[in-house]
């Protein structure tokens, strides 16, 4: 059985220490790191992940990554008047998972747009960076194109903010 142009380009994402993929990652989180949080990008960095979660090369749909800095909430300390254990200054983590964050963050970066999918890209020490795509529900190309038109109904407006795309239902344990 021949190997599709897709399969290879999964293989390499899934060891990219291993592949040349490990490579083009560290020349270009050095880039990354400069740049603001929310980003569009031309084209998806992993093609194979993006066709799998809907993504297609035509009007309406763009590639946006997003830079999410990790680890728990940074609060800072209370001055006085509690024990130390309730101070809450370790282990308050927020609800959501850093992915989720990602995907609201660039939907309200581009408000005309549903976030569809988002995959994962790149991590170091500080931040973690995620590809969100997302679909202009007011294009003539995606009204016309059945297989993506269900997102112009209205009842999907803002469905990344009441937890509907996939990063969104596995954090509330539905997937």
């Amino acid at each position: 059985m021949v190997k599709s142009f897709y399969e290879y380009i999964g293989e390499a994402w899934k060891r990219p220490d291993d592949s040349y993929v490990g490579e083009l990652r560290r020349e270009r989180l050095v880039k990354w790191r400069r740049e603001p949080a929310v980003v569009r990008i031309e084209h998806p960095t992993r093609l194979d992940r993006a066709r799998a979660l809907g993504y297609r090369a035509k009007r309406g749909f763009i590639v946006v990554r997003a830079k999410v800095r990790r680890g728990g909430r940074r609060k800072s300390r209370p001055r006085r008047g509690r024990r130390p254990k309730r101070m809450g200054v370790h282990k308050i983590t927020p609800g959501k998972s850093l992915q989720r964050i990602a995907e609201e963050r660039a939907a309200r970066k581009y408000p005309n747009m549903e976030v569809l999918n988002s995959y994962w890209v790149a991590e170091d020490g500080k931040y973690k960076w995620f590809e969100i795509i997302m679909v202009e529900p007011a294009n003539p190309a995606i009204r016309a194109d059945k297989t993506i038109n269900w997102i112009c109904d209205h009842k999907h407006r803002g469905r990344v903010f009441r937890g509907l795309t996939s990063a969104g239902k596995k954090g509330r344990a539905l997937t």
